[in-house]
């Protein structure tokens, strides 16, 4: 048979779904697994969202829409970006899509062409690299490290761009660091990004999980000039527990705007119907769950951040927002732990999964090797019975 496509045969499985996937089947084999690895919450969508996807079944609010989405859920992000960020857009500046994941990509396609470079800091989501290249730009990756709380400079992104810079990919606050860049940084970045004449791509689908009373400020909303080169990427899975709901929706200039929901019409067309209605009362509907969930989080946050800053030879920075630490186990490269050489996190992670039941994500694809993620979208009680079982794997160091 003849050769298969080299671009899509070149796209990596997801390493969070991998690891979610090893560890749902062992669980389902019998074997007593406690998961970190999926980056979703743990709490119910609200009743009050539910209710609107049963009400809308109920009235037969279930054909096709149009392909950007409805005009009343596209209204709704407007009316809560104006609300959160003080930010005016045009309805048809909406385009909602299956959940923010795919927004990205269809955000992507729109601006990029054969050879593009797109700039990626790492760590990374592990989606954004396999998109780049999906889209055929070329990432070029800005490293960082604990000493900058993984946020690139200014100076750096600046010198970084090239005449085949089209794009920079911002995560805030980002995963899988959780680091949160502040109103100044942002300005220095924008600037850079004014010089250059570059798009921003601003995923801020974690915004509403904010700890420590820190600010959050979108991209968009830092200038004139900001709000037209950036795409806004946002969504309702994260802030109000609605990731099977699969809605995303991104928020560019018009002409971009057009160009994704073109795009939409002839891949997917709009996400479900049914979700998109309750994606709408999401919005527009009571607010005091997300605060509900963000104060929980908050509280694991501290928990787990302070157990494993505990534990020798593991330790993690303390993250302004989202719901995960990433681990350094940097310390344990070279070392053999319970029969397993440690190499790197990837070796880590699956010996921490066969040898004491915990999943943990690899963050190799994320741009950081020696590196481990834990989502702390899991209960207390889970949290501890979690390091627990590492505090006891670490006991098997061969010294």
């Amino acid at each position: 048979m003849k050769p298969l496509s080299n671009t899509a045969s070149a796209v990596r499985a997801s390493t969070t779904l991998a690891i979610d996937s090893l560890a749902k089947k062992l669980k389902s084999a019998g074997a007593d697994i406690v998961g970190f690895g999926a980056g979703e919450p743990d709490f119910q969508t609200p009743d009050n969202i539910r209710a609107a996807g049963i009400r809308a079944i109920e009235k037969g609010l279930t054909k096709y829409t149009p392909a950007a989405g409805t005009e009343s859920l596209r209204r709704a992000v407007c009316k809560r970006f104006k609300e959160d960020f003080d930010l005016d857009y045009d309805f048809t500046q909406v385009v909602v899509a299956s959940g923010a994941k795919h927004n990205i990509y269809v955000a992507l396609a729109a601006i990029t062409n054969p050879g593009d470079e797109i700039i990626l800091p790492a760590p990374y989501w592990v989606t954004y690299y396999e998109v780049i290249k999906m889209t055929g730009g070329v990432p070029v990756i800005l490293d960082t490290d604990e000493s900058t709380r993984f946020k690139i400079t200014a100076s750096q992104l600046d010198s970084a761009i090239t005449d085949k810079t089209k794009a920079l990919i911002l995560n805030n606050p980002s995963n899988p660091t959780g680091m949160l860049y502040s109103r100044e940084e942002l300005a220095a970045i924008a600037e850079v990004c004014k010089k250059h004449d570059i798009y921003v791509i601003s995923d801020e689908i974690y915004y509403k999980l904010i700890y420590d009373g820190k600010e959050f400020v979108s991209f968009a909303a830092l200038s004139e000039d900001a709000k037209e080169r950036t795409i806004l990427i946002n969504g309702v899975s994260k802030s109000y527990a609605m990731t099977g709901w699969r809605i995303g929706y991104a928020v560019a200039n018009k002409q971009i705007a057009k160009i994704m929901a073109n795009f939409l019409s002839h891949s997917t067309s709009a996400p479900s119907t049914i979700s998109q209605y309750a994606a709408e009362e999401a919005l527009l509907g009571d607010q005091s769950s997300v605060e509900e969930m963000r104060k929980v989080f908050e509280q694991r946050r501290n928990h787990i951040v302070k157990r494993v800053n505990s534990i020798e030879y593991v330790s993690c920075l303390n993250p302004d927002g989202a719901f995960y630490i990433m681990m350094n186990v940097e310390k344990l490269v070279g070392k053999t732990i319970a029969g397993t050489y440690i190499k790197d996190g990837d070796d880590f992670a699956m010996a921490l999964l066969e040898k004491a039941g915990v999943a943990v994500v690899p963050c190799s694809g994320f741009g950081a090797p020696n590196y481990v993620r834990w989502t702390y979208a899991a209960s207390l009680e889970d949290i501890d019975k979690g390091l627990d079982r590492l505090e006891n794997f670490l006991k098997n160091i061969e010294m």
